[in-house]
């Protein structure tokens, strides 16, 4: 079949089997050419770091997951385990890009010699933990390293069998801003209601720290942590602009909730030396921030502001520099006062924050976006499900289940 790409209110719901291998493969190429000789200091080699060797990754096909895995496996060494939801392709019918992502990463890791699989399924189930727990003894043994970066629309919680939906709202009252879709460049306004309680309370259970801590639960008591494991969840904070939505709004109380966490996982996991974190990263084109009202047109600013001061990182770069400069750098962890991991710390620079906030000011609806990065967005919006990639002929017939 022809596989062209098809996007509803910013979300893709198609992939590019060829695209998404040839995806990962550059992140792949970045991480071992850094990994063995880097003259940049923010991305030091890694062969003389002591990276994790046997690493969990909870959500592991996209995103910073997808990422940690690469870093994981190509600077590190690491034999690795995924855990994530997707949909494989039919006759008829793309695989979501998780697919397609995973089976082109773990080609490659076993290629390197590296031990790689997945477990499919939901990972918020009863059922996957103990899949999972299975496959660590037969694959790993116990676990060095544990990365929780799910993202998800609804979860089912196991203990109940509730189902609960989240929801990207502002609370008390509604939120205007402008905003820009991803295939257009022309500047709108977005008007988002705001959550009911219950709709506040229900994204807290789906993207809040819960599920993290009946994981790392569920791993202590199974005896599959390594002594000195570490476990890291993915978090956001982001500028003033962005607040009402993210921060302040329904999204934001989830992860507050994720960092409280923290703070009693790092208790718990005292018992083996341990140790709990929540790595705030820098605001990145994934298939969940793209839906995000206001969002869009921030990252084209910040884009674009970034680039021209050489600060602009993709996913996989913010992640070795986490792995490498702090996380397993051999030097003393490095976090903020509220004991968070911070690698935004180049996007909030005043420098950087001020010039996005001149440029913000500019922008006036129905008007063209001015001084931003929308073309660096899309482009990057589109190689994430396999499409963008001049030179793949997305004209040729290709087979969904090819891999």
């Amino acid at each position: 079949m022809i596989i062209t790409k098809k996007v509803l209110r910013n979300v893709s719901l198609t992939a590019h089997p060829e695209g998404c291998r040839r995806y990962v493969e550059d992140q792949v190429a970045w991480v071992k050419a850094h990994a063995q000789e880097s003259k940049e200091a923010s991305y030091p080699q890694a062969a003389s770091l002591a990276l994790p060797k046997r690493v969990l990754v909870l959500g592991g096909s996209t995103g910073y997951g997808l990422s940690s895995r690469i870093v994981a496996a190509f600077a590190g060494g690491a034999d690795t385990i995924n855990v994530s939801f997707e949909r494989e392709p039919s006759e008829n019918k793309t695989a979501t890009p998780g697919w397609y992502n995973t089976m082109a990463f773990e080609a490659l890791a076993r290629k390197a010699g590296c031990k790689a699989s997945s477990v499919f399924g939901d990972a918020f189930s009863t059922e996957i933990k103990k899949e999972t727990a299975k496959r660590i003894r037969e694959e790993l043994g116990k676990v060095d390293l544990v990365v929780y970066s799910l993202a998800s629309p609804l979860r089912t919680d196991p203990q109940t069998n509730v189902t609960y939906r989240s929801v990207l709202k502002p609370i008390g009252q509604p939120f205007g801003a402008l905003s820009v879709d991803l295939d257009s460049d022309v500047v709108k306004s977005a008007v988002i209601e705001p959550a009911t309680d219950e709709q506040v309370e229900e994204t807290v259970k789906v993207m809040g720290g819960e599920d993290w801590s009946l994981w790392i639960d569920f791993l202590l008591a199974e005896n599959l942590l390594a002594d000195h494991a570490i476990t890291v969840a993915y978090s956001y904070i982001g500028p003033r602009i962005t607040y009402p939505v993210y921060r302040e709004g329904t999204i934001g109380k989830a992860k507050e909730h994720l960092e409280k966490r923290a703070a009693t996982l790092e208790q718990k996991l005292k018992t083996i030396g341990g140790r709990a974190f929540v790595s705030v990263n820098k605001a990145l084109v994934t298939r969940a921030s793209a839906v995000i009202p206001v969002v869009p047109l921030y990252m084209a600013l910040l884009y674009q502001v970034m680039k021209e001061r050489n600060l602009h990182e993709h996913c996989t770069q913010q992640i070795y520099r986490l792995f490498t400069t702090n996380l397993y750098s051999g030097n003393p962890i490095l976090t903020d006062e509220q004991g968070r991991l911070r690698v935004d710390d180049w996007e909030m620079l005043e420098s950087v924050q001020k010039e996005v906030e001149r440029r913000w000011a500019l922008q006036k609806e129905g008007e063209s976006l001015k001084e931003g990065d929308l073309a660096g967005v899309q482009t990057e919006y589109e190689q994430i499900h396999g499409f963008g990639f001049p030179d793949i002929d997305y004209s040729k017939d290709v087979d969904p289940r090819a891999i």
